[in-house]
């Protein structure tokens, strides 16, 4: 099977790239932007048509989530008009589309681990865009997987794990919110998980949820990325209010994997083992 992933020099596109040797019968073909750009639907078109992908992992998104405050334009370009390019394309060469997610898609009020069927209220135009990206998914094809992720990290790309090893070697005190709680998702996990998916040869469409097991503040993940790289630091825990942001984020954005872990039978660690 030959397996499209878009966006393969971000994270995910990276993480995927690491471990695509180990499905020795999957054919993957990863595509930058410079090659498959998913606002240009001829791009996409001329792509489809040379690899023929019988799978395509949509990994490329706009996901900085302030400065979309202000690049409304740009992150609409990419998280709603690249979904619906993406998915028109994929109904047209009759392949499969595996589309990556947010936890942003809900609100964050609740205080129980988020399922596909709850309702959605994003409070961000990040968390909007990607929303509407699903719904013009849905909307256009039958066969997708919608994964809703959280709080992804990796050695790859930019990320909060990357950022506070960084910021440690810099100075001798972090502070860090304790007051927004979700689940860290190890990128080499969630690249593994959607490879599952693909090999389990069900035609279980729909929107999934996948991150690490468990739950923590951002604080609880810094301390525990410095306590795993063997990093002193002074690390205090702040208030949400002391760092405001042009984008608002879900006070709790957990979410719940029991429909992805009873459909196709992965396991999920928890996020502190797996760091």
């Amino acid at each position: 099977m030959v397996v499209l992933v878009t966006g393969a020099a971000g994270q995910l596109g990276q993480a995927l790239q690491a471990i695509a040797a180990q499905y020795e019968t999957l054919h993957f073909y990863f595509a930058g932007s410079a090659e498959a750009d998913i606002t240009d639907k001829k791009s996409l078109e001329a792509v489809f048509t040379a690899v023929k992908p019988d799978f395509c992992i949509n990994a490329a998104a706009y996901t900085a989530v302030d400065k979309a405050e202000n690049e409304t334009e740009k992150a609409y370009a990419i998280n709603v008009t690249g979904a619906k390019n993406i998915a028109e394309v994929c109904k047209k060469h009759h392949t499969t589309l595996l589309h990556i997610s947010t936890d942003f898609v809900f609100d964050g009020t609740k205080n129980r681990p988020y399922t596909e069927e709850d309702t959605t209220n994003p409070t961000s135009v990040y968390g909007t865009t990607k929303l509407e990206g699903e719904k013009e998914i849905q909307q256009l094809t039958d066969k997708y997987y919608i994964i809703r992720t959280s709080w992804v990290y990796s050695q790859f790309g930019h990320n909060f794990m990357k950022t506070m090893l960084r910021l440690a070697a810099e100075r001798d005190t972090l502070t860090v919110v304790n007051d927004q709680i979700g689940t860290p998702t190890n990128a080499l996990k969630l690249a593994g998980a959607l490879i599952a998916i693909i090999n389990s040869n069900k035609k279980a469409y729909g929107i999934y949820n996948y991150s690490g097991e468990g739950q923590c503040s951002w604080y609880d993940f810094a301390k525990k990325i410095f306590e795993v790289n063997n990093v002193i630091i002074n690390l205090q825990p702040v208030p949400t209010t002391s760092f405001p942001t042009p984008a608002k984020r879900p006070a709790y954005s957990v979410l719940d994997k029991t429909k992805i872990k009873n459909t196709f039978g992965i396991a999920i660690e928890a996020w502190d083992i797996v760091l």
